[in-house]
């Protein structure tokens, strides 16, 4: 290892420890600094798992995990970072974890009012984001970005300075992936009047609306853009059509209705917007290998386990 990877791995190691003792054995912990969350698993796991990713630079400073969007799988562990600059249904996957290391992470949402504020003054960048390019990245972490996450998780132990200082060690963070050498990705949906903005906005209006059957014209109309543009851009972006990503909203959270809220299939597939129960069971089978009956049965089984 150099220098650098040295130092990133002795910080690693110190903010495990910090999240171990702030998670408490959770797999998943919100704390009380917003948008800031905390993952832990202790074993790798068999499959990928699906899910949907907002806006976000997703840290592991133990272990390692992997996040596959369309055919594109990303990598990472202590030594890189995942931003994520739309909201994408994925696959996850746990790669690295023990009981004696489990796999450790940390999630920062993106305040993209922010972003927004800081691109104006951010440098520009001599490569532009190249047109195969997703809204998921990966970047090499640098000793500055993660030590700022360092000082933000920092805080949890300081409560009364939250307020004051979480804001910003949060806009340093941010400031530090826009000047990454990926952050030209996130200044392509954030920069006002930018296409990825505009498909960005179709995604938040798909994210809200997905019970509602809404045609790709509709769509590309609502983006002001031309449906083959958007469909171009929207695919680039997201590695699915909009109606494949539409579709695939309304499935995971048919899922979470069943497994969270004990909803029955046909209940489940009429709250998010299938008219014919045949028809979502068909479409949840080949999603996620087996009916929606046997997958929820498996699922809560496993959470018995």
């Amino acid at each position: 290892m150099n220098t650098e990877q040295n130092r990133i791995s002795a910080i690693s190691n110190e903010l495990a420890a910090m999240i171990e003792r702030h998670n408490q054995g959770q797999a998943m912990q919100e704390t009380a600094i917003e948008g800031l969350a905390f993952y832990r698993q202790t074993e790798p796991a068999d499959s990928c798992s699906l899910c949907v990713v907002e806006p976000s630079i997703a840290l592991v400073v133990q272990g390692a995990k992997s996040m596959t969007l369309g055919d594109q799988e990303f990598r990472y562990d202590p030594y890189h970072f995942l931003i994520t600059s739309l909201d994408l249904p994925a696959r996850m996957q746990v790669l690295e974890a023990n009981d004696q290391a489990p796999y450790l992470g940390l999630v920062l949402k993106f305040d993209l009012a922010v972003m927004s504020e800081l691109i104006v003054q951010a440098p520009l960048q001599k490569a532009p984001p190249s047109e195969h390019d997703k809204g998921m990245v990966l970047g090499t972490m640098t000793t500055t970005l993660l030590g700022a996450c360092q000082r933000l998780v920092a805080l949890l132990d300081e409560p009364d300075s939250q307020a004051v200082l979480a804001p910003l060690i949060k806009r340093e963070i941010f400031w530090r992936v826009l000047i990454s050498e990926q952050g030209a990705r996130l200044r392509q949906v954030v920069s006002a009047g930018s296409q990825g903005l505009r498909v960005a906005r179709a995604i938040e209006w798909l994210k809200t609306h997905y019970q509602e059957h809404q045609s790709v014209d509709e769509l590309a109309d609502m983006a002001q853009m031309s449906k083959s543009t958007f469909h171009h851009h929207f695919r680039q972006l997201t590695a699915m059509s909009p109606l494949q990503y539409q579709k695939r909203l309304r499935l995971l959270e048919a899922r979470r209705l069943m497994l969270g809220e004990q909803f029955d299939a046909s209940s489940a597939a009429y709250k998010v917007g299938y008219e014919s129960p045949s028809q979502f069971s068909r479409e949840y089978s080949r999603l996620f290998g087996t009916s929606p009956k046997r997958d929820i049965a498996a699922q809560r089984q496993q959470i018995k386990g």
